[in-house]
């Protein structure tokens, strides 16, 4: 249908496994009617070819930050890195992807060492965040709690949802936005199911995490931002509406959390 309009609010394209299509890649989100999609940044040497992707094809932006299992990697430089090449490109807009990982890891005060100053960064650049949380979801929400009661937490989206409706309801309190990604196709996926039936319409984002995570029917496959289209059909079908709604929905939700306009 070529009314329908996507944003993937994040994946990750300058990975190897994309080398040898890259074109390809772009022309099949193109012809799904992807308009935009953010590409989420992991670590700062990443900044120089998200800067190159994101002027070669108009549609992609992207974030600049440090990944939680990548915090060994910050250093004294990394804050006035970041906020230098956020303020010098247009297309950056967002910090991230930051956030706290408990599941794979052990260094929990090194995570949160490197996040508060993201968190900081974020606000007074007044760039939403893009927020990785995983198995960390109790300490995520006292520290987002501990930043709104100084009136110093920064807007933002917790990306690739895969917690509780308690969880969701306290970040959507904090209002955070909540994305979806192929995680919400998965058939035992029953918790974030009953999460994307309820979230408010104003509030919700879709995704890939492109080149993880495929959504049904392409489970198992490397994921790519035309597989955006699955995530916005299941959504639809949770809902009980239309593919064209959740486009309409997710895509002025994306508008208005990332200012693509206001920024290019």
């Amino acid at each position: 249908m070529s009314d329908i309009e996507l944003i993937d609010s994040h994946c990750h394209l300058i990975f190897e496994n994309f080398d040898k299509d890259l074109e390809d890649v772009i022309k099949r989100f193109r012809s799904s009617g992807v308009k935009k999609l953010v590409h989420a940044c992991c670590e700062l040497t990443e900044i120089p070819k998200l800067k190159k992707i994101s002027h070669k094809f108009k549609e992609i932006y992207y974030s600049v930050g440090l990944h939680p299992l990548e915090a060994k990697k910050w250093e004294i430089n990394s804050k006035s890195l970041l906020r230098s090449s956020a303020q010098e490109d247009k297309k950056v807009v967002a910090i991230g992807e930051l956030g706290l990982d408990f599941f794979k890891s052990e260094n929990k005060t090194q995570q949160i060492d490197v996040l508060i100053p993201q968190m900081e960064l974020a606000f007074e650049l007044q760039l939403p965040v893009i927020i990785h949380c995983r198995d960390a979801a109790n300490e995520m929400i006292k520290i987002c709690n501990d930043l709104a009661k100084k009136g110093k937490c920064p807007r933002g989206v917790i990306h690739c949802w895969t917690g509780t409706l308690k969880e969701m309801q306290e970040f959507l309190d904090l209002g955070f936005y909540i994305s979806f990604s192929g995680i919400v196709t998965f058939p035992k996926a029953h918790e974030i199911h009953e999460c994307a039936k309820i979230v408010p319409q104003d509030k919700y984002l879709i995704e890939t995490d492109s080149p993880f995570l495929a959504p049904v029917p392409h489970r198992g496959k490397r994921n790519e931002p035309a597989f955006v289209k699955n995530v916005a059909n299941f959504m639809a079908d949770l809902r009980s509406t239309e593919l064209i709604t959740i486009a309409k929905e997710s895509y002025k939700n994306a508008e208005d959390l990332f200012k693509f306009d206001l920024l290019s």
